[in-house]
């Protein structure tokens, strides 16, 4: 889910274009998050929009927003969700997270039904490129409304992978 946009046509989540995310890998360096906890159930966290809401309201008074809107779910239990908000520097009471580490991407068009056949594939692909998968984050693109009006529910997960300390980094 993006973050609540005036410029959206929707005033709410940007429209999204995933050709940037389709099949990538994403090197983070301490990428800025604000990290919080939600409700989830079948891979979907709950109240995120009104979670989201409260969160942005701090982060545009703070003057931290991104260029671009980048919001990860990661699943940390059955039925709790982590929600990490990309911001552009700290902000004050909440709690700081720093992401590194290197990401393969997918995105994926349709109902949020079929996330656990997507987590499925992920996994495959994943394995398809010889890497081991240590965590998974979804970025939901969009709200389901703003979903609706675009005539699109695109979902990008993002596989970090586990670093394999006996590579040699080429120069």
């Amino acid at each position: 889910m993006a973050q609540f946009n005036e410029k959206s046509g929707t005033g709410c989540c940007l429209r999204f274009n995933p050709r940037p995310w389709m099949d990538q890998r994403i090197v983070w360096m301490n990428k800025l998050f604000i990290k919080y906890t939600v409700r989830s159930l079948f891979h979907i966290p709950w109240n995120l929009k009104k979670v989201l809401s409260e969160k942005n309201e701090i982060i545009q008074f703070v003057g931290a927003t991104t260029p671009q809107p980048l919001i990860l779910s990661y699943e940390k239990a059955y039925l709790t969700s982590e929600i990490y908000v990309a911001v552009s520097r700290e902000i004050l009471g909440e709690e700081m997270v720093k992401l590194s580490g290197t990401f393969l991407t997918k995105v994926y068009e349709g109902s949020s039904k079929n996330m656990g056949d997507w987590i499925k594939e992920m996994k495959k692909y994943v394995k398809s490129k010889n890497e081991e998968l240590e965590r998974l984050y979804f970025f939901f693109t969009t709200c389901p409304d703003c979903a609706k009006i675009y005539g699109k529910n695109y979902v990008v997960f993002l596989a970090k992978i586990k670093e394999d300390p006996n590579k040699k980094i080429k120069f």
